[in-house]
């Protein structure tokens, strides 16, 4: 049974036009994603395609004018309100992709240690703090005095002093020189090693590649694939989606071919395959309806084509 479990959620929000006129702008949609205990799953896809929005869904951080259905299941267990407030910075945790979600006035050690109650506190941040080479001196310091190798390693102690066992890396690495990125991927990989789930978004496809276990590709706020990092070679042809075929030989490394078209907007979207449009296998079929999630060669995919 995978820990995180997420079946045709879709998230809209009412969007005021002229006067008093409004409009419902879905944002995802049909999304579905599973990761299980000791997995890392990344996630990718263009901006806009629903990436940070699944990981607010999950976490019960949408804002209040967000319109939620489908459902997300927690370790057997429907993923409610009430739960989420509960187990949100504890067993579920979040590794934000900017230093911006520290508080600009407080002392780092103190904004580790709040998300841990009890005498132990103290004790658990300083050995946290050792284990990823920060310094004593480094504890007395506001989020403006460190550096971005230091920011990434506070926000990810926020992240782990609770021993969560799912955490949500949101864009941890851009911006940072190569050292720190393989010390942060470093790290994921090492909960994933002692049972913790990891979902990690990202725009970096081959950081990716070096510690997940599968890809989940994005789309215009929905899921077109899952596959496992092998699948990720040559010219993309154990791929299964167009789009995901098309985003690896988009890559620099590869053939550097740019995919014509844009992404849809929320409030634009085609009646049937979003990727239609872009896409040069499409058929009248494909304009008519969304299609449906499949399992396919040990993964997911949502085209009729696929073979």
């Amino acid at each position: 049974m995978p820990l995180v479990e997420v079946d045709d959620l879709s998230v809209s929000f009412k969007q005021y036009t002229k006067g008093f006129k409004h409009k419902e702008v879905k944002v995802i949609h049909n999304l579905s994603f599973s990761i299980n205990a000791g997995e890392i799953v990344a996630v990718v896809g263009s901006s806009g395609s629903g990436k940070s929005l699944l990981a607010h869904a999950i976490l019960g951080i949408l804002p209040r004018n967000a319109n939620v259905s489908g459902t997300i299941h927690y370790d057997g267990k429907e993923l409610t309100p009430s739960l989420q407030e509960k187990l949100r910075g504890k067993e579920l945790a979040f590794v934000p992709q900017s230093v911006n979600f520290l508080n600009p006035l407080m002392e780092v050690e103190k904004q580790v240690r709040g998300a841990l109650k009890g005498k132990d506190s103290f004790k658990t941040q300083k050995e946290i703090f050792e284990k990823y080479n920060l310094s004593t001196d480094v504890e007395k310091l506001y989020p403006f005095q460190l550096s971005g190798g230091m920011a990434r390693r506070i926000l990810v102690s926020t992240a782990v002093i609770n021993k969560a066992k799912f955490i949500i890396a949101d864009e941890p690495t851009p911006g940072l020189d190569q050292t720190v990125v393989k010390e942060a991927l470093s790290s994921f990989k090492a909960f994933a090693d002692n049972g913790t789930a990891v979902m990690f978004i990202t725009h970096d496809i081959q950081s990716a590649l070096s510690v997940a276990d599968k890809i989940a590709v994005f789309y215009a706020g929905t899921t077109v694939e899952v596959a496992p990092v092998e699948d990720f070679t040559g010219s993309g042809e154990r791929l299964r989606h167009p789009y995901s075929k098309a985003l690896w030989r988009a890559l620099p490394q590869n053939e550097f071919r740019p995919i014509p078209g844009s992404q849809p907007k929320g409030d634009e979207l085609p009646r049937g395959c979003l990727f239609a449009p872009r896409c040069d296998m499409t058929t009248t079929e494909c304009l008519e309806h969304l299609p449906e999630k499949r399992v396919l060669r040990n993964g997911m995919v949502r085209c009729i084509h696929a073979t």
